[in-house]
């Protein structure tokens, strides 16, 4: 199961990137955290930019709903998305 926070109708959770994958995917979860393989390098903000779309376009919404709060610069990172349901963060959970 993702952890996961509500804050003003924004779903805050953990993402674990693996970056320069042979294609841009969701994995599933991995120790509380959505797991997501990314085919962009980790230079100039590239695979911040490939989740970003990523996740936007697997739930549905527009790429200015998610953002990423805290780990910009790690493998690690705290995401914000606006108007997701728990429900659907949770389809991810294999």
């Amino acid at each position: 199961m993702i952890d996961y926070s509500i804050r003003e109708n924004t779903i805050v959770f953990n993402v674990k990137v693996i970056p320069r994958a042979s294609r841009s995917e969701i994995v599933g979860e991995h120790a509380g955290a959505l797991r997501v393989r990314i085919a962009a390098p980790p230079v100039d903000g590239a695979a911040n930019e490939e989740l970003m779309r990523l996740l936007a376009k697997q739930f549905g919404i527009r790429s200015s709903a998610v953002r990423i709060l805290a780990g910009q610069n790690g493998r690690t990172k705290k995401v914000g998305i606006e108007g997701v349901s728990p429900e659907a963060l949770q389809t991810f959970s294999r």
